[in-house]
């Protein structure tokens, strides 16, 4: 058992000092995404800010209300949802064409947490925080990471794929895959984690503190 850990350490520990530049990149495109989505709320008009400030306020008075969809309905559409973005990435992964479409993606994942976080604040102050902390921040603790991990990853799979085309050398690009595809699957535990946090508590404390508010 140790030296199975001990194994899995050096391949993780590896894995970062092959990958550092992509890492590094990657974190700094999906911060990149936040400040820009920050910055999208200061250019919206008037107009755009109340029809979105309106729709904001029902949702919270449905929510105070208890008017909400079910746990289970919620959990199956916070894991397709997170389940389907991250696939995506993984079958782009799999092509070189799929590269620069995988780094848009982190950045979009980067742009909506962004415009979400800076409109509440920008419209509701500190209480916009306060409702950002609960509702966006828990399980963007888990997702972010996860995010970051497997454009990386996506990345570093692409990148072999391209290697060895120009090379024209063989390498066995099975067990890479199989690596991969399995990969995947472990994020799985990670998503599955969130969609519990946004079905089950996630709603429970977001009326909590929107009755306190109000």
């Amino acid at each position: 058992m140790r030296r199975m850990s001990g194994g899995l350490k050096r391949m993780i520990v590896m894995h970062f000092e092959e990958n550092r530049s992509i890492y590094v990149f990657s974190i700094v495109l999906l911060m990149m995404g936040v400040i820009f989505g920050a910055i999208i709320v200061n250019s919206l008009n008037i107009s755009q800010k109340n029809d979105l400030y309106t729709y904001l306020m029902q949702f919270f008075g449905q929510v105070e209300k208890g008017e909400v969809a079910s746990s289970t309905a919620m959990f199956t559409q916070s894991f397709a949802h997170h389940g389907k973005y991250l696939g995506l990435m993984w079958l782009l992964g799999l092509s070189i064409v799929g590269l620069p479409i995988i780094l848009i993606l982190l950045f979009l994942k980067g742009l909506v947490v962004g415009f979400t976080v800076g409109f509440l604040v920008s419209q509701m102050g500190l209480d916009g925080f306060l409702l950002a902390f609960a509702a966006i921040f828990p399980q963007n603790l888990v997702l972010v990471p996860v995010f970051i991990v497997v454009a990386t990853v996506s990345i570093s799979f692409s990148l072999k794929i391209c290697k060895q085309i120009v090379r024209k050398g063989y390498e066995p690009i099975f067990q890479h895959f199989t690596a991969y595809s399995l990969f995947l699957l472990f994020t799985g535990a990670f998503i599955t984690l969130v969609s519990v946090y946004e079905a089950y508590a996630s709603p429970i404390l977001l009326r909590s503190l929107v009755q306190w508010l109000a």
